[in-house]
């Protein structure tokens, strides 16, 4: 089951708390290189435009730091009041798009389905939302001619004696200014192709024409298809207008895509493409970059084999969506510690308190107090999850240490308060909404040879009891030390013994 449809939704009181700050968010914004508040084009509402995926392969870790990276923003301007619409691409048609079906022997359409709906499966199992709307490529060919068509009118774009239309970067005084590269620079360290039609060696494609058995659409250039860049700009400005409110993506598409992208819609509307823009950092891997030539290359699926997904989201959102982060099984497996320890902190206080939480009772959570103004303020200062997640350590600290003094006959009030807290603050990340004893005991890495099922380890807990019973201590022991040895943890309370799995 996908953290999608286990996702308790945030109340509406902590909506309605969480809207007084919509004025002092910030976001850092790659164009002006500085935080800003953010102010919405229109009030009240949001337009987001992020890049998605070409479909023609399993996405990689590094497309589920995107998806989560911008499901979390998409969250938060939700939960402080905006109406957002959430608009992301797909990419389905490309030169790998059409080399990869013809590897396969399959059909353009029957490949980008598959790995469409292999795409919406990964970004489901790691509690993402779908974004509001899910334009294709395929659908938007008219859309691209017309501003093609724009460009070549008002000087911008010329078709080459090959049939490709371009470009022309030199007409576009401000190109570069979201890189900070100056074309002159670019120009003086690049090497000329001779034989190409460009005027520039910077010029890129906006239509390219058909070559033999490729898909080709009719056009005023003769048949072809459209270039990667003119793809986003069309797109976007149909789901969202000439000017919108943020515009996302991967850091590797700061240049040349969305420089592109700027240069092109700018010059064909003459308005300001996007008001602020949003990069998510790099995911190297053990050190290194993320390639398939290097052999570190994981697909989101490869990992879930291994991980828990909501230990994957947790991973990413420990580190801020701006910075470099290293992937590796040791730095997974201290994500699902963490994470552990706001589940464990969860199952401690509904052990005591009799019951599951329930975050949808108002009158149970006290929303005022200094740990909700961290949150508040942390998500507020360019969508700080690793500040956010401090927080709910530090909540999950109090509730254990408010647990342990606790007797039957306290007021558990208190400690019924900070845990609906943390599951709801939690909640806003969507993490932390799983049966705890659900998560703890779910499996921490693949199934190896020889490891314990849940049957097992309950028959040996069963056999620790009776030896228990039986005042045969040594064998208790016995039973606790290899079940240690197998990675379980057992944890003996008033109503029981429960376990939870730590390797």
């Amino acid at each position: 089951m996908s953290l999608q449809t286990r996702i308790l939704a945030t109340p509406d009181f902590m909506a309605k708390q969480f809207a007084d700050s919509q004025p002092t968010l910030k976001i850092y914004d790659s164009m002006t290189t500085n935080k800003r508040v953010l102010e919405p084009l229109h009030a009240g509402k949001i337009g987001m435009y992020v890049c998605g995926m070409t479909v023609y392969d399993y996405c990689h870790i590094g497309h589920a730091r995107v998806m989560v990276a911008f499901d979390v923003v998409a969250r938060w301007l939700r939960h402080i009041g905006y109406e957002v619409n959430y608009v992301r691409n797909i990419t389905d048609i490309d030169d790998k798009i059409i080399a990869r079906a013809n590897e396969n022997g399959e059909t353009i359409s029957e490949l980008t389905k598959r790995f469409t709906q292999a795409m919406h499966e990964d970004a489901d199992a790691l509690g993402c939302m779908a974004p509001d709307v899910e334009p294709r490529a395929t659908e938007h060919i008219d859309e691209m001619l017309d501003m093609i068509a724009t460009l070549e009118q008002k000087d911008h774009a010329y078709a080459g004696n090959n049939g490709d239309v371009y470009y022309a970067v030199e007409t576009f005084a401000d190109y570069g200014k979201l890189s900070k590269r100056k074309l002159a620079d670019l120009q003086a360290g690049s090497r000329i192709d001779v034989d190409t039609d460009k005027k520039n060696p910077f010029d890129f494609v906006l239509w390219k024409a058909a070559k033999a058995g490729e898909p080709q659409w009719p056009s005023n250039w003769g048949g072809g298809r459209p270039g990667w860049h003119i793809e986003c700009s069309a797109m976007a400005t149909k789901c969202l207008g000439n000017s919108f409110d943020i515009h996302g993506g991967g850091h590797d598409l700061q240049f040349p895509h969305h420089e592109n992208e700027i240069a092109q819609s700018e010059a064909a509307t003459g308005c300001t493409y996007a008001n602020n823009w949003m990069h998510v950092g790099f995911i190297n891997v053990d050190g290194e970059k993320m390639s398939k030539s290097l052999g570190n290359f994981f697909t989101i699926r490869e990992v879930m084999e291994k991980f828990h997904p909501e230990t994957i989201r947790f991973f990413i959102l420990s580190s801020h969506y701006r910075s470099q982060v290293n992937f590796s099984d040791s730095a997974l497996k201290e994500a699902h510690a963490g994470l552990s320890r706001i589940y464990q902190a969860l199952k401690v206080a509904e052990s005591v308190l009799g019951s599951a939480l329930d975050v949808t009772n108002a009158d149970l959570l006290d929303i005022e107090g200094t740990h909700t103004a961290d949150f508040i303020a942390a998500m507020n200062d360019d969508f700080n999850t690793p500040q956010a997640i401090s927080v709910l350590f530090s909540l999950s600290k109090e509730i254990n240490k408010l647990a342990r003094g606790v007797g039957e006959q306290a007021d558990h009030a208190p400690l019924l308060s900070l845990a609906v807290k943390l599951k709801a603050l939690a909640g806003v990340l969507n993490i932390g909404q799983l049966d705890p004893a659900q998560f703890l005991q779910a499996q921490v890495g693949k199934v190896i040879e020889g490891q314990l099922s849940d049957a097992q380890i309950d028959d040996l807990i069963q056999q620790r009891l009776d030896a228990r019973g039986n005042k045969d201590f040594a064998r208790a022991d016995e039973i606790r030390d290899e079940l240690q040895k197998a990675g379980i943890e057992l944890e003996d309370g008033k109503s029981g013994t429960t376990w939870r799995r730590i390797s």
